[in-house]
C-alpha cells in the first residue's frame, strides 16, 4: 500500500520589524516590572509598579514609531472633542511645560483612543499650540477673552516669561521692580517706614504719620485766625490784624517777641510735628537701597520741602534783631512765601492714601491729554480775547480796554465758571461770548473721556489687587529665600497692579 506524501505548507512565524528585532531599551524594564507585579503581594506595591509600567509602555503604544526617528512621531491631542495633531519634537522644545514633560502629560493619556485628552477651552489651544510651533511666541486668538487665555497659560504651565509676554502684548503695564536693602536691619526699617501694608507695626507707624500730618495742617490753618494771630508778627501785614487798626505795617518786633514766639502753643506743636517728620525722613534716608534714587522720588522731595519753612523761620527768629529787620519788606515777602510752602505737607498723605495714589497715577498717565487740553485752552484764550476786544472797542463803557485784559474773561468763560466781573455789552461782544462758551465746552469735553478711562483702569487695578498675594507674604518669602542665597544677591520686590511678588536673582 502506497502512501501518498503530500507537502503541507507549514506556517512560519511573522517576521518582526527591524526595530523590534533589535529590541528597545525599555523592554527589559517592562519585563522586570511585569515580574514584580505578578510576584508582589501588597496592594500598594502592585498599584505603584503598575503605574510605573504604564508610564513606560503607554508612550510606546501611543506613538507610531515605524520608520521614524525619535521626535518625529505624531502626537494626538484631544481638546474637549477637537483633535489636534503635532510632532513629539515640537512639544519637546519646552520640557518644563505640561505638554513638553512626558510624565506630566501622561496623566491625561487615554489608552483606549491612543490620545491625550484635555477638557479645556478649545479655541484657546490654537494659541497654546502656536507657542510650541513658533518656538516661544504667545498669541491670543481673537475670539478668546483675555482672562480665559490667561487661565490656559497657567494650566499648560508655559511659565512666567510667556505670561509676561502675553501681558505686554495685551497692553498691561510692565511690572516695576522696587529693590530692597541687602542688610536685614535696613530692610526691616525700610519696610516699616515705606510699606505700611508689610506688617502691623508698619501700619501703626503709618497711622502715627497720618495723625501728625493732620495736626500740622490744622495748626497751619488755625494760626491765621485773627483771635490767635500775634499782632507783633512781622510776617503778617498789620492791615489784616483787627485788634490794632491804628497800627500801620511795621516789621519792628519788640525784644520780648522772640521769647513769645518760642512759648507760643502753635510753635511748640509745630516743633513736635517737625521733629517727627525729620526723624522719619532721616531714618528712611539712612536705610534706603539707593541714596541717588531716594532724591529722585517725588514724595521724598515733598517731605524735604515740607520741613524747610520751619528751619528757615527758626533761623530767622534767632539771628535777626529788630534793628536789622526794619524796613526789609523784601525779606518778609520771602518769609511769607516760605510759610506758604508748608501747605505742601498735605501731599504727604498720598503716601498713605490709595485714592491719592490712583489720582497721581492717572495724572501721570494722562499728561499728553492734559497738555492738549492746556494747548487748546491757550489757543481759545488768544482767539476770543482778541475777538472780544475788537467787538467792544468802540463802546466807551467797555471793560475790555486791551487784549491782555480779555485773557481773564476768556479763561473763566471757556471753563464755564463765569464770575461776571467782566462781561460784553455790545451785540457783537455777546455773540463772541456765546461762541467762546460753546468752544470752551467742546475743548474741555474732548480730552476728558481719555482721562476718565485712565482713572477707571487704575482704580479697577487697585481693587482687583486686594484679592491677591499681600505684601507681607511676599516679604516673608523674600526673607526665607535670602537666607539660602549667596552674599551679594539682588533681592527685590516685584510690585505691579498693586500685587507684590518675590523676584530674586541668586547665584
Amino acid at each position: 500500500m502506497e502512501v501518498a506524501l503530500v507537502d503541507f505548507e507549514i506556517p512560519q512565524s511573522p517576521t518582526m520589524p527591524a526595530s523590534c528585532r533589535h529590541g528597545h531599551s525599555s523592554c527589559t524594564n517592562m519585563i522586570s516590572n511585569w515580574k514584580l507585579l505578578l510576584s508582589s503581594e501588597g496592594t500598594k506595591d502592585s498599584e505603584m509598579i503598575f503605574n510605573r509600567l504604564a508610564k513606560e509602555c503607554c508612550e510606546d503604544l501611543f506613538v507610531d514609531k515605524r520608520g521614524l526617528d525619535d521626535g518625529d512621531q505624531k502626537v494626538i491631542i484631544n481638546i474637549a472633542g477637537l483633535r489636534f495633531e503635532t510632532q513629539l519634537k515640537t512639544l519637546d522644545q519646552f520640557p518644563e511645560t505640561l505638554l513638553g514633560d512626558p510624565l506630566k502629560r501622561m496623566d491625561y493619556f487615554d489608552p483606549m483612543r491612543n490620545e491625550y485628552f484635555f477638557d479645556r477651552n478649545r479655541p484657546s489651544f490654537d494659541g497654546i499650540l502656536y507657542y510650541y510651533q513658533s518656538g516661544g511666541k504667545i498669541r491670543r486668538p481673537a475670539n478668546v477673552p483675555i482672562d480665559v487665555f490667561a487661565d490656559e497659560i497657567v494650566f499648560y504651565e508655559l511659565g512666567n516669561e510667556a505670561m509676561e509676554q502675553f501681558r505686554e502684548d495685551e497692553g498691561f503695564i510692565k511690572d516695576v521692580e522696587i529693590p530692597l536693602p541687602n542688610n536685614d536691619v535696613c530692610r526691616q526699617f525700610w519696610l516699616l517706614f515705606e510699606y505700611p501694608e508689610s506688617s502691623n507695626a508698619a501700619r501703626g507707624v503709618a497711622l502715627v504719620s497720618v495723625f501728625v500730618i493732620v495736626i500740622s495742617i490744622i495748626i497751619f490753618c488755625m494760626e491765621t485766625l485773627p483771635e490767635f494771630r500775634d499782632e507783633t508778627d512781622p510776617i503778617v501785614p498789620s492791615v489784616v490784624q483787627p485788634f490794632n487798626q491804628s497800627r500801620r505795617y511795621s516789621s519792628v518786633a519788640p525784644p520780648s517777641a522772640m521769647a513769645a514766639t518760642f512759648t507760643d502753643p502753635f510753635f511748640i506743636t509745630e516743633t513736635a510735628c517737625i521733629a517727627w517728620f525729620s526723624f522719619e525722613l532721616c531714618v528712611r534716608f539712612l536705610v534706603c537701597p539707593s541714596k541717588r534714587e531716594f532724591f529722585h522720588n517725588l514724595m521724598n522731595i515733598i517731605d524735604i520741602i515740607s520741613i524747610i519753612p520751619y528751619f528757615v523761620t527758626l533761623i530767622t527768629e534767632l539771628v535777626t534783631t529788630p534793628q536789622e529787620s526794619s524796613g526789609q519788606n523784601m525779606s518778609l515777602a520771602i518769609l511769607r512765601i516760605i510759610r506758604l510752602v508748608r501747605v505742601f505737607r498735605i501731599f504727604k498723605l498720598s503716601r498713605h492714601s490709595k485714592g491719592l495714589q490712583i489720582l497721581g497715577q492717572t495724572l501721570k498717565a494722562s499728561m499728553r491729554e492734559l497738555g492738549l487740553l492746556i494747548f487748546f485752552l491757550f489757543i481759545g484764550v488768544i482767539l476770543f480775547s482778541s475777538a472780544i476786544y475788537f467787538a467792544e472797542v468802540d463802546d466807551p463803557n467797555t471793560q475790555f480796554v486791551s487784549i491782555p485784559d480779555g485773557f481773564w474773561w476768556a479763561v473763566v468763560t471757556m471753563t464755564t465758571v463765569g464770575y461776571g466781573d467782566m462781561y460784553p455789552i455790545t451785540v457783537g461782544g455777546k455773540v463772541v461770548g456765546t461762541l467762546c462758551a460753546i468752544a470752551g465746552v467742546l475743548t474741555i469735553a474732548l480730552p476728558v473721556p481719555v482721562i476718565v478711562s485712565n482713572f477707571n483702569y487704575f482704580y479697577h487695578r487697585e481693587t482687583e489687587a486686594e484679592d491677591k498675594l499681600p505684601l507681607a507674604d511676599a516679604v516673608e518669602q523674600a526673607m526665607k529665600a535670602d537666607t539660602g542665597a549667596k552674599q551679594g544677591s539682588n533681592t527685590s520686590l516685584n510690585i505691579a497692579n498693586g500685587i507684590c511678588t518675590q523676584v530674586g536673582q541668586f547665584g
